[in-house]
């Protein structure tokens, strides 16, 4: 290569719009090849480091991190997968930092929203929960409730509509009614307090799996008749509900069966609290809120005491 070919660090710099200091910087770390030496031993950079210099400013623009920059400029064989791979890890992060930020942004407004006399309550809610928020504590929780050596596809299952996600643009509404589920669900249970009711234990491991499979099933049927604020009546959905509890407990679904469980059911503990979160926590833009497993188990428990009394 001609003499006048070869640059040095300053008219590198010149050439690709960058400060000697950028050049430098990247030249260190071994991202600029170099072409020659000067007989004093300074770098003389050709066009090849120019290409690289404007292709590494580029993915920097882009926010790349320099590892990955650096995975992409010296994979010549597959820069263009290890660059969607960079892409596309970017953009997840991005997608985690808008999100944290959109949940401080609510946060704040929360806080400088309320009265008062109300702040440090929120401030210490608020300050027990990760940003951007995490399931983990409501999910511990629920496996803390439901019954011991439960099949974990049966496990995923119920935790998957028992749980809420945090919405990407939450209201303030909604950072204030996850925080307190999170508070509920990692406050120390009450001396005493038993962690699954006595209705999911009397069938062992095998009929809670039973149980929570025709449970999920009964609250999916349910769903469509909650969006439409349909009152309670025997159907489909009530019957797959009395099914789940029939086949954990070996029974059959019967007129006395019916009778005995709804009185079980009305002894045992609930959780009307953290559904009323939930529920806040999934409503849509649209303010229309989505059913839940609680508001689903109540409207099937009335539909229950409906049918026993009709055939009373």
């Amino acid at each position: 290569m001609p003499d006048e070919q070869f640059w040095s660090i300053g008219e590198l710099a010149e050439r690709a719009g960058a400060t000697v200091k950028t050049v430098r910087f990247y030249s260190d770390r071994g991202l600029l090849p170099e072409s020659a030496r000067s007989g004093g031993g300074h770098r003389r950079y050709g066009p090849q480091a120019l290409e690289r210099l404007r292709l590494i400013r580029c993915l920097r623009a882009l926010d790349l991190p320099l590892a990955q920059v650096q995975r992409v400029v010296e994979d010549a064989g597959g820069a263009d997968r290890v660059l969607e791979d960079a892409v596309a890890s970017r953009l997840r992060e991005l997608g985690r930092e808008v999100k944290a930020m959109r949940w401080r942004e609510a946060a704040l407004r929360l806080v400088g929203e309320c009265p008062p006399a109300e702040r440090a309550d929120r401030l210490r809610l608020l300050g027990a929960v990760s940003t951007p928020p995490s399931t983990a504590p409501l999910a511990r929780f629920w496996r803390g409730w439901l019954p011991p050596r439960m099949p974990a596809r049966a496990t995923a299952a119920f935790l998957e509509v028992a749980v809420p996600e945090p919405p990407d643009e939450p209201s303030p509404d909604q950072v204030l009614a996850f925080a307190r589920l999170h508070a509920m669900t990692t406050a120390p249970c009450p001396a005493g307090r038993r962690p699954q009711p006595d209705v999911h234990r009397v069938g062992g491991a095998d009929g809670a799996s039973l149980l929570y499979a025709g449970l999920v099933e009964a609250f999916d049927l349910a769903g469509p008749h909650l969006r439409r604020a349909r009152d309670p009546y025997p159907g489909e959905a009530l019957d797959a509900y009395v099914a789940a509890y029939a086949s954990a407990y070996g029974s059959r679904d019967t007129r006395t069966f019916r009778r005995l469980l709804a009185t079980r059911l009305a002894a045992e503990p609930r959780l009307d609290r953290y559904w009323e979160l939930t529920a806040v926590v999934r409503t849509p833009p649209s303010g229309v809120p989505e059913p839940t497993p609680g508001t689903a188990d109540d409207w099937l428990r009335r539909a229950l005491q409906r049918d026993n009394a009709a055939a009373a």
